[in-house]
């Protein structure tokens, strides 16, 4: 026993020796399972996954814009060599995010947030930083490290496993957790980078007030997603200010740029918020206006829609609900693939008609399946029962699908039907026709408060407090003539 011990022993520490790496920006050995040619293969692929779920925004100059400044700090970085890419998402959540390879997105929703090109400057190299420092690579070292046990460990909500992943496939790179020491590296190559490109890397430090704000906004506990395991926006502030006096001193660096208006005036007509193109909910009741469908949301439910499906689920996770887009030419065969694709167990199906349009109804099964756990214990999960709609509308074939565990069906089936029979067709113009809000770039009329010039466009109040937050001011700061602001128009 004990030679099968120093053996295995042995053969770790073998393995351990052969997969450490030079990091490129400290010059230390990490250990690294992932090469630098498996590091550009898994951003290549996650790409255009990452591009199907979330959308580019359609803004031509903006494209340019994060592309150019992306190539040249790139080429300022630790690893210029890499085949970089950099593009803006169309959601509208504050966030920005990198994968392995080069592959760097940024929000619409972070981007209408900025003031000036600095503070854009600074969250660009905090990204790249990430991707210099090799963190997702180092991330996605330790999951593979990880991987046996947490295979032995997917027992928490295991009933609904196989549907997420189905729907999320690919985009697990996407929410990787870098450390705090990660995250403070990454602030300190964010200064480094926008520094050396010629940005006021002070301005990143004020940024991190603005995330803040719009994290305390609702009063709740949440923070925007940029900011879910970084340092405390307080010292954060203070750390990466020193830091800019500092590299600003190391690289003799003067007449740094902060580009204000510039950045404004590139922003003006940006979309705020959610786009109603691409859906909405109002009133408990889903609508879309370009596929012109709507269907009704049980009360109390959250949703979250992407381009690719429309999630809803109750705070106690003990059901959710499901609409995407079923393959095949006919009702018949989407029900077959369906069947096919998720192993079910068909337990009833029938043809139906959905507000006069063709539909199949069914209601499926997928059985327990055994789990191998770390003790060699064997635990059992749930079965899972769904119900599930195939409508057929406007040369798509709609999957809306009710899912919870078998035990629990009862308590769901009737809140999962009511949903999908009253899909419909939308024919409310107004709802057809909504336009989303824009951030416009205003000059100041008067000097004044913010709060006072604000006014003068005839602000609403209820966007008082968001538009303070998007000019990254107070409501009582001081505002003089002439100067830009940013104002949301409905």
């Amino acid at each position: 026993m004990k030679k099968y011990v120093i053996t295995s022993y042995l053969a770790v520490v073998l393995l351990l020796t052969n997969s450490c790496a030079t990091n490129p920006v400290t010059g230390k050995r990490d250990i690294m399972l992932v090469s630098e040619g498996q590091e550009l293969a898994m951003g290549k692929e996650s790409d255009p996954q990452i591009v199907a779920s979330l959308g580019l925004y359609n803004d031509a100059k903006l494209q340019s814009f994060i592309n150019q400044k992306g190539k040249a700090m790139a080429a300022v970085s630790h690893r210029p060599d890499l085949p970089y890419e950099f593009k803006i998402v169309d959601s509208p959540v504050i966030n920005a995010f990198a994968v392995p390879g080069g592959y760097v997105y940024f929000t619409r929703g972070i981007m209408a947030h900025f003031n000036n090109e600095a503070e854009f400057a600074g969250v660009l190299g905090h990204e790249i930083g990430h991707i210099t420092a090799r963190h997702s690579a180092q991330q996605q070292s330790k999951s593979m490290l990880a991987q046996v046990g947490l295979i032995a460990g997917m027992v928490v909500s295991p009933q609904f496993g196989q549907f997420a992943e189905a729907a999320q496939q690919g985009l697990g790179m996407l929410f990787l957790k870098f450390g705090r020491d990660d995250e403070r590296e990454s602030d300190r190559l964010g200064v480094e980078y926008s520094t050396k490109i010629g940005y006021d890397a002070q301005e990143m430090a004020g940024f991190f007030h603005t995330l803040e704000r719009e994290g305390e906004k609702s009063g709740a506990a949440e923070i925007p997603n940029f900011m879910s395991t970084h340092p405390s926006p307080g010292e954060r502030f203070e750390t990466v200010s020193k830091l800019a006096a500092d590299m600003k001193q190391k690289l003799n660096a003067t007449n740094l740029k902060v580009n204000r208006d510039s950045y404004l005036r590139m922003i003006d007509g940006i979309i705020y918020g959610e786009d109603p193109k691409q859906g909405f909910v109002e009133n408990n009741v889903f609508y879309h206006p370009v596929m012109k469908f709507q269907f009704p949301v049980p009360t109390g439910w959250a949703v979250q829609n992407t381009p690719q499906q429309v999630q809803m689920a109750p705070k106690d996770g003990q059901a959710m609900m499901m609409l995407t887009l079923a393959q095949g030419t006919s009702l018949q065969t989407a029900a077959q693939q369906l069947v096919q694709n998720y192993q079910l167990t068909v337990l009833e199906s029938k043809e139906v008609s959905v507000n006069g349009l063709p539909a199949f109804a069914l209601v499926a099964e997928q059985q327990a399946q055994q789990q191998q756990q770390q003790q060699q214990q064997q635990q059992q999960s749930p079965a899972i029962r769904a119900l599930i709609y195939l409508i057929q509308y406007g040369g798509n074939i709609y999957n809306l699908m009710g899912i919870s565990t078998a035990q629990n069906f009862n308590s769901y089936g009737n809140v999962f039907a009511s949903s999908m029979q009253n899909f419909r067709q939308l024919t409310d113009s107004e709802k057809l026709n909504r336009q989303p809000a824009r951030i416009r770039i205003k000059p100041v009329n008067q000097s004044g408060t913010l709060s006072q010039a604000l006014s003068t466009y005839k602000a609403r109040s209820a966007d008082m407090q968001d538009l303070a937050i998007l000019n990254g001011m107070e409501l009582t700061d001081r505002v003089e003539k002439g100067m830009l602001i940013k104002v949301i128009e409905h």
